[in-house]
């Protein structure tokens, strides 16, 4: 209306005698009305240069004077209605137009103002329309005991490792019904080199010269050879164990380190030993956990994820790349035993008495307790099929949240993968018949992913991941692990990006236990729920290379049994049975809680029109992180000036610019008059872009595929400067010194780009931040 008053007032301002032109363009529902105008208030002007006279007699002049003037005066005072009518009509249009653009393209600002819990969301026929109760508890409706007990018989297999006929079997299930139930399907396949034990013979130890024994566990991606030495208990083999063997002045280089499954992965547990200068790693299971003596350990010891022979790229097509290594292919031999060996042998232990801290009463073992270890495990090449399912969106179908879970298993594997595997398929049927049934239209996409080769390190995912990296790190926006979901039933634990931590605390409270009696916030989270639920997302987790390689915010959560690892992973023991004695029977129910958990995240990730992702978590972890540095800087300055940077202020500078910009984008997003959905698109992308932006650009992603600096792994990240702070040394060579100078600068001008990438536009650099 605006637009049409001035209009007016431009016309009956105008001077007399004038001609007037002018175009009005007005959008509605992609077409374009154009209007032009011709004005003038003199006769012989609308005309031309012809004149009315033209056409009348000479001879009577005064008449045709006299009809002239009249017939000028009558046609004038029908244009004047007419231009009148016109703009009457124009003004009405604009207003129509205006109003009707109002009612179509509702706002961010509404959207973010009416409260977390109903966003403002009218019927544009392609924007969800349900409230987001009316979407939670359509989605919980469809989740039911039996039908989880159903997809657990139709998805469990006594053996599926990864690229077995059992496998391929299962993926061919899974497509299918996917297919069934309306998802658009697809898959890719990978050649993967794997290690197995020895096809013919086996692997061996023998001690104190008794009788050989053959394991028929084995770590896949061991070193291969025969080393002989004396054995030396080193508890779980965390850092802290080989700190206080140190301490005690034991010699570890060239022994046989007899360690105790828990607490780290097995590649960890291998990686900290060969720091030491061993040369072999014995794992074995503890009395600790309620397994039988016998039972056989499987595993792998790459530090790291996905194919360690084609590190940082993908496994396509038999393709030739030359000859590469991961770097977290261990250098030393690796072998697992079962208890009773491994109790056999603890008993015969020399030397001195364990320290009191670790809670063993037995020797650490003497340079007398020797034992040869034999590893002869063949490498093979497999291939192995990830499955696809998608339910497209109806705004943002480019934008995407994936939802995956592992089909593989060294045994039966039913905690490992068959649970998974049958929430993943249950939540794809809940969410497509809430689709045909109920009217949900989800904004963005849902991937829901078949993982194989899991359990030889997220072969599966991560290779996809290096397949396709330059689109999905711009366009999937959050990772979903459902891996391992059921291993108890007392506790229950949460690793994800720091980005999602609000969105997990609101979901541990709308998901309820024991008939919505409880729900899981008030059952685990009272207090402090981010000491009682939250842990580190670790490298052995299958959403950790999602974040730490991807840099897509991921999530991985679990029930429990009184913080304790679930003994039958890894194992030819993880059966139905065996679930069912560890949860008391509550397997089913916990397993629907499970997929209320992941579903309700997946389902406000795909329905709000703002991605609920938080900011501020990680200007915490920055501070944090740059204050420490700080303090460790000044303090080694004040001893050794020329060890480290003369100053700080850059770092700290890059650390209140991060701090700065997110707190406008959030502003921003809060305080915006805005009426052009697509501009929340845009927030929505540098939203998305801060895990992205937290991968250093300045490191290899073959030879440092975790590129995080807060939650990766190698020289770039924080954790390296300040451990590198720590261990300094007066003597240390300059090479050394400038390495980590150089690290030190490229870790700050990364948390410096992260801030930059969410300010957006260049040119706002720098008024912004």
């Amino acid at each position: 209306m605006d637009q049409a008053r001035s209009t007016i007032t431009k016309i009956f301002n105008g001077e007399p005698h004038s001609y007037t032109r002018f175009n009005l363009t007005q959008s509605m529902e992609g077409d374009n009305s154009h209007v032009e105008m011709k004005l003038s208030s003199d006769m012989d002007e609308e005309v031309g240069g012809n004149g009315v006279g033209i056409h009348l007699n000479h001879n009577s002049k005064h008449k045709s004077h006299m009809i002239s003037k009249l017939g000028r005066t009558s046609k004038n005072l029908c244009f004047m209605v007419a231009k009148i009518l016109l703009i009457f009509l124009i003004g009405y249009l604009i207003g129509y137009l205006v109003h009707r653009k109002k009612d179509l393209a509702y706002s961010c600002e509404e959207a973010s103002t009416q409260g977390y819990d109903e966003p403002f969301i009218p019927d544009t026929g392609a924007a969800p329309i349900m409230a987001w109760n009316d979407v939670k508890n359509a989605f919980a409706q469809k989740l039911t005991s039996s039908n989880f007990q159903t997809a657990f018989r139709d998805f469990s297999k006594v053996n599926h490792r990864a690229g077995s006929p059992g496998d391929d079997a299962l993926a061919d299930k899974i497509i299918k019904t996917f297919k069934k139930y309306g998802l658009k399907t697809w898959s890719d396949e990978h050649f993967i080199k794997v290690q197995d034990r020895p096809r013919s013979g086996f692997n061996k130890i023998i001690f104190k010269n008794s009788t050989e024994e053959h394991p028929e566990g084995f770590l896949s991606y061991s070193a291969n050879g025969n080393v002989e030495g004396a054995v030396l208990y080193a508890h779980y083999g965390r850092e802290s164990d080989f700190r206080l063997l140190q301490n005690l002045n034991i010699n570890m280089s060239r022994r046989i380190m007899l360690i105790r499954a828990g607490k780290l992965s097995f590649a960890e547990k291998v990686a900290n030993a060969a720091k030491m200068n061993a040369s072999a790693v014995l794992i074995y299971r503890d009395v600790d956990f309620p397994s039988e003596g016998t039972t056989q350990l499987f595993g792998h010891v790459h530090l790291g994820s996905g194919d360690p022979y084609t590190p940082g790229f993908p496994s396509f097509n038999h393709t030739q790349f030359p000859p590469a290594e991961s770097s977290g292919l261990p250098s030393i031999l690796a072998q697992t035993l079962t208890e009773s060996q491994a109790t056999r042998i603890l008993r015969q232990l020399e030397g001195e008495n364990a320290p009191k801290v670790w809670g063993v009463f037995h020797k650490l073992g003497s340079e007398r307790d020797v034992i040869s270890v034999e590893v002869k495990n063949v490498l093979s090449e497999r291939k192995i099929n990830n499955v696809f399912g998608v339910i497209e969106g109806f705004v943002d179908a480019d934008r995407y949240v994936v939802i995956g879970a592992q089909r593989d298993a060294w045994g039966p594997g039913f905690a490992a993968s068959t649970v998974g595997t049958g929430v993943l398929v249950e939540m794809a049927r809940s969410i497509s018949d809430m689709l045909k049934k109920d009217g949900f239209k989800p904004r963005r996409s849902i991937v829901f992913a078949s993982w194989s080769a899991g359990e030889y390190g997220s072969i599966g995912a991560t290779e996809w991941l290096e397949g396709y990296l330059s689109s999905l790190n711009m366009k999937a926006f959050a990772y979903i692990n459902l891996d391992g979901i059921v291993t108890g039933h007392n506790g229950f634990k949460v690793a994800g990006s720091p980005m999602m931590h609000s969105l997990i605390e609101r979901t541990l409270k709308e998901v309820g236990l024991q008939n919505n009696a409880v729900s899981l916030f008030s059952r685990f989270g009272k207090d402090n729920w981010e000491s009682n639920v939250l842990e580190p997302l670790k490298m052995d987790n299958a959403a950790y290379p999602f974040t730490a390689f991807t840099g897509i915010p991921s999530l991985s959560f679990r029930f429990t049994s009184d913080d304790l690892d679930y003994p039958y992973f890894g194992t030819l023991l993880d059966t139905q049975e065996k679930l069912i004695s560890v949860t008391s029977n509550q397997y089913l129910q916990l397993a629907e809680a499970a997929a209320k958990f992941g579903g309700y995240i997946v389902l406000r990730l795909v329905h709000d029109h703002l991605l609920q992702m938080d900011l501020s978590e990680y200007d915490n972890i920055i501070r944090s992180n740059v204050a420490q540095l700080s303090l460790k800087i000044n303090n080694v300055q004040r001893l050794h000036p020329n060890l480290v940077p003369t100053s700080v202020q850059w770092l700290i500078s890059a650390s209140g610019s991060y701090s700065r910009a997110s707190r406008d984008l959030m502003k921003d997003i809060q305080n915006s008059d805005l009426n052009d959905v697509e501009m929340c698109r845009i927030y929505n992308d540098r939203i998305m872009s801060v895990e992205r932006n937290l991968l250093s650009a300045y490191v290899s992603a073959r030879e440092s595929p975790y590129r995080h600096i807060l939650l990766g792994s190698g020289p770039h990240t924080l954790e390296a400067l300040s451990d590198y702070l720590d261990g300094v040394k007066v003597d240390s060579p300059k090479a050394y010194v400038d390495h980590f100078r150089n690290q030190f600068a490229l870790a700050t001008w990364t948390i410096q780009g992260c801030a930059n990438a969410l300010v957006g536009d260049m040119w706002s650099f720098d008024n912004e931040i």
